[in-house]
């Protein structure tokens, strides 16, 4: 059986509907943040979730060495902030987190205080897999804002669901 290239598995993956979330960081390490699809939930039993990072993003290592880390589910009309972090517009890392509203959590992590919900991660470990780190959390908060319909990323584009 023949391989699958990159490029055809990506073109597979943008009809893969995933919810745009903000993965935030804080503490002897330092603070940012980034704009991630690849999350989802593990377990229950603990609380455990995922998310996916690529190697090359510098916040891999502040993640391992702070331990800890919050999964903030964006609003739909949050695209600016999705670009933000994803660093479309150009600001440097350490300026992300100066867009939004951001308040610090009881785990002392920026959280937004418009995202539909947050889950705040002691990190359990971490997976490499080709280019990308497997990020596990178990969630220890969960800070459910309102329920207003989620900001969602499909081919290739920001999308939304009525509600």
């Amino acid at each position: 059986m023949q391989s699958v290239s990159s490029d055809h598995f990506r073109d597979g993956m943008r009809f893969l509907t995933g919810a745009v979330t903000i993965v935030t960081t804080d503490g002897e390490k330092g603070r940012g943040g980034f704009t991630a699809t690849a999350v989802a939930s593990v377990t229950d039993e603990p609380p455990t979730v995922l998310v996916c990072i690529n190697k090359q993003n510098q916040i891999n290592e502040i993640i391992k060495d702070n331990g800890v880390f919050a999964i903030n589910v964006l609003k739909n009309g949050a695209e600016d902030l999705s670009n933000r972090f994803a660093g479309f517009d150009k600001v440097p890392f350490e300026q992300r987190l100066e867009k939004g509203n951001w308040k610090t959590s009881e785990m002392n992590l920026p959280v937004l205080e418009d995202a539909l919900v947050t889950f705040e991660c002691r990190l359990q470990q971490i997976v490499e897999s080709g280019t990308h780190n497997v990020v596990f959390g178990e969630v220890k908060s969960v800070i459910i804002n309102e329920e207003k319909p989620p900001l969602l990323y499909f081919n290739r584009a920001y999308t939304s669901v009525l509600g």
